[in-house]
């Protein structure tokens, strides 16, 4: 009853008045705006390179197991800061296409490991040729300075203490994800 009274003497008293808070707009926000960035300049990429067949992501994809060789979904999710399940949607028409091949890792029959195929580091040769041309384009529209100073974001050349921080951040989200399909935490969570 008394923690009532204390409630109820504040919220009556001089101390209800409070202060106004004017959140900033979504293009003020550093996030939103390089977030639109990354999907114009996606956009670019995936324009030149839809006559050969492929999206930037894919590209991408099929460079990184040409650079690094077989890899597992998880490793290759890893190496390329995306989420697996995205990374696995991703890599459904490469395999269609017969672009990489999907084999029961060698160390963990669980685990699978993605082969870029013979047919695969032909299209990544035609996709190079046309990212050659996007990369072109972008730097004559933003300077050939631009990329480094890109790169800085990208989390190779992060500071050690905020990639720490983005992995703990991550390792968050990632058990909330894992509790939200068991179905064990509440909407409140959720938000």
């Amino acid at each position: 009853m008394r923690l009532y009274r204390s409630i109820c003497t504040f919220v009556n008293g001089d101390h209800n008045k409070m202060p106004t808070v004017t959140l900033p707009g979504p293009e003020d926000c550093n996030c939103f705006a390089v977030r639109s960035a990354a999907r114009r300049v996606t956009q670019l990429y995936d324009q030149l390179l839809a006559p050969v067949g492929l999206r930037v992501t894919q590209l991408s994809i099929l460079a990184k197991l040409k650079r690094l060789g077989p890899l597992t979904i998880n490793a290759l999710a890893e190496a390329m800061v995306m989420d697996r399940t995205t990374l696995g949607r991703d890599i459904q028409p490469l395999e269609r296409d017969g672009w990489i091949r999907i084999e029961p890792a060698p160390s963990d029959r669980r685990a699978k490991e993605l082969h870029l195929t013979k047919a695969g580091q032909k299209r990544l040769q035609a996709g190079l040729e046309a990212w050659a041309k996007a990369q072109s384009r972008f730097e004559a529209a933003f300077g050939v300075s631009a990329p480094p100073s890109c790169a800085r974001y990208s989390g190779r050349s992060l500071p050690a203490n905020l990639r720490r921080a983005l992995k703990t951040q991550g390792g968050k989200a990632a058990t909330l994800r894992t509790r939200r399909r068991a179905g064990n935490i509440g909407a409140s969570a959720r938000m």
